[in-house]
């Protein structure tokens, strides 16, 4: 193993030296960590892999997104902050639930509450 790991510094090491580094997408700024916190923890490398293939489907990054909203919008005492997770909300909820109506799964409890959620908000 430490013949194949000596390659690979070495081959990482020419790749800096030659700058193959310097273009990459997102070089220079902060990593995004992403919050797996409510992915079940044996789950989570395989959700990556997928999630990081494109395998993961749209609906399932939106719940997350709707449970991590739900979360600042009950830690925020900022009104105008408030405002804009409420707008974000909001709109993942839509997005969700035209989702749902295009798969053919109108009929779950959480889509209904989402709806019911959204009615009051227009109410």
């Amino acid at each position: 193993m430490d013949g194949f790991w000596r390659i690979a510094e070495e081959k990482i090491r020419e790749a800096m030296k030659n700058g193959e580094f310097d273009n990459l997408p997102g070089f220079g700024k902060p990593l995004e960590i992403e919050d797996l916190s409510r992915i079940p923890e044996e789950l989570r490398l395989g959700y990556l892999l997928l999630k990081n293939a494109g395998y993961v489907r749209e609906e399932a990054e939106l719940r997350k997104e709707l449970l991590t909203l739900e979360d600042l919008l009950r830690c925020c005492e900022d009104d105008e902050e408030k405002r804009e997770l409420e707008k974000k909300r909001t709109e993942k909820q839509l997005r969700f639930a035209e989702l749902m109506k295009k798969r053919g799964q109108t009929n779950s409890k959480a889509l209904r509450d989402y709806g019911r959620r959204i009615e009051e908000k227009f109410r």
